[in-house]
């Protein structure tokens, strides 16, 4: 297992997301740098906050303290998607046909590919934002709980209300479930029920010793993986009832050495978890079976992604501290 590529970057590195085999890393003081045949840089914003990769199409989607929502494509054109002077982007998802969610304050707006824009007010500041698999709908995780707001029409939202600081949301790739991160060191889930008045189910996963930060679903959605404690904690969600009752596996544990990111492989059930001394771990579901992939580095790890084929793992730090690691060896 080799760095192909070390990249050092001045500063903290939010994000790192693949487009095709092109590593990009999103820096908090606003550029993005890609691996493309030697480094280059795109300069996006004064100041970026969130930095996100949009599955249904070949770019990334960014948002800024200087109020901005870009598209950044391949090639390191920018687009902008919208504006709002003053106000700090930490809020994105994206959704299918070139939709893009974003929030501040209060308010989430949906923009939909033809440049109009929906908006969405809540009683309490967004604190997450993620389109459910279709792009029907999105949820918005607040104070005391999620919003779930039909995008195309001006229905009533359905209330998720579970008490406490929803600081972050998903949908499992099926969108039988809806799960937050906390304030408090736990992630809350719904069972989402299809049939018309029917309540959601709860779900609580507690048990941690850090507030979870990182959170990524395996390729099929039978497991979703969470960063927050000196191992990965990943909860089983095949049954129709999710973890409801069951024990989460805990993979790569080590001493007293907290996971700060996680990601699953596209393809095979592996997962890449990230700690806070650098250092890599590759875990296979079935056996538990680890492989190192970077010895402990400088900065915490902050995010990874693999390549679409699954050959190549990109990695940031908080310190800047960045590179590709080949696996297909």
């Amino acid at each position: 297992m080799s760095t192909v590529a070390p990249l050092d970057i001045d500063g903290h590195v939010l994000a790192v997301e693949f487009l095709g085999d092109t590593p990009f890393f999103a820096s908090a003081a606003g550029a993005i740098h890609r691996l493309d045949g030697g480094e280059k840089v795109t300069e996006a914003h004064q100041g970026m906050l969130t930095c996100i990769r949009d599955p249904h199409s070949d770019s990334l989607i960014s948002g800024g303290e200087d109020g901005k929502v870009l598209r950044i494509a391949a090639d390191g054109g920018v687009a902008v998607l919208a504006e709002a002077p003053r106000k700090w982007i930490t809020q994105l998802a994206a959704g299918p046909q070139g939709t893009v969610a974003y929030a501040y304050g209060k308010s989430s707006f949906v923009r939909l590919a033809d440049g109009s824009t929906k908006e969405f007010t809540e009683e309490r500041t967004v604190e997450g934002i993620a389109f459910a698999p279709k792009g029907l709908r999105i949820a918005v995780a607040r104070y005391n709980g999620v919003s779930l707001h039909w995008v195309g029409m001006t229905a009533q939202p359905i209330n998720l209300e579970w008490k406490g600081a929803h600081t972050g949301v998903t949908f499992s790739p099926d969108g039988q479930f809806v799960v937050t991160t906390m304030q408090e060191n736990a992630l809350h889930g719904w069972k989402m029920d299809t049939k018309p008045g029917a309540e959601a189910r709860h779900m609580r996963m507690t048990g941690y010793p850090a507030k979870v930060k990182s959170l990524s679903w395996s390729n099929k959605g039978k497991w979703l993986a969470s960063s927050g404690a000196p191992a990965a904690i990943v909860w089983p969600f095949q049954g129709k009832d999710g973890p409801m009752g069951k024990a989460p596996l805990e993979l790569g544990t080590r001493a007293n050495i907290m996971a700060t990111s996680v990601k699953f492989h596209p393809v095979e059930d592996i997962l890449a978890i990230g700690f806070i001394d650098g250092m890599i771990l590759a875990v296979r579901i079935g056996d538990a079976k680890e492989a190192l992939l970077r010895r402990p580095g400088k900065g915490a790890i902050t995010s990874m992604s693999w390549s679409k084929s699954g050959k190549l793992l990109a990695f940031a730090s908080e310190a800047g501290d960045c590179g590709v690691v080949d696996v297909s060896a």
